[in-house]
Parts: structure tokens; C-alpha cells; sequence
């Protein structure tokens, strides 16, 4: 059961990398960003419960404070039209 939802998630991350790649807008490209980052978080932490790999979720502490840190930086860049 695990694996078949591994591989729907799999599936919907290279959808979402279209969205990325093709966004008509900045926003939806960050948008596309912060669901793929879900979505590896999600595959990192089913992998770990999988094979009982403890270490994996402090892995998953980390990107999952990453990809907020960058999602806001980037926003607040793009709202900026720049300016740091």
C-alpha cells in the first residue's frame, strides 16, 4: 500500500514539475515549488516509515525548514520586484 501511494506521489511530482516548468506566472511557479517540496517531503517520510529508517526524518526536519525559509525569501524577492 505504501509503495502504490509512493508511486502516485511520484507520478503527481512530475506533473507538478510541468507546472514549474510552464507556469503562465511567477506565483504559480512558486506555487509548483512549495507543492513539489510537499510532495518530497511526504515521499522522504514514506520511504523512512517503509524501511524503518529513523535518520531520514531529521532529514525531513530540515528540508521541510528549508523550503519555507526559501518559499518566503522568494516571495518577498518577487514582490520586491528585486530589491533585497
Amino acid at each position: 500500500m505504501i509503495s502504490f501511494i509512493m508511486l502516485l506521489l511520484s507520478i503527481l511530482s512530475l506533473l507538478v514539475l510541468l507546472i514549474i516548468i510552464k507556469g503562465p506566472s511567477i506565483w504559480d511557479r512558486i506555487l509548483g515549488y512549495n507543492i513539489f517540496s510537499s510532495i518530497m517531503i511526504l515521499l522522504i517520510m514514506l520511504f523512512s516509515t517503509l524501511h524503518n529508517r529513523a535518520y531520514l526524518l531529521d532529514i525531513v526536519i530540515v528540508y521541510t525548514l528549508l523550503g519555507f525559509i526559501s518559499i518566503v525569501f522568494i516571495s518577498r524577492f518577487v514582490q520586491g520586484k528585486g530589491k533585497i
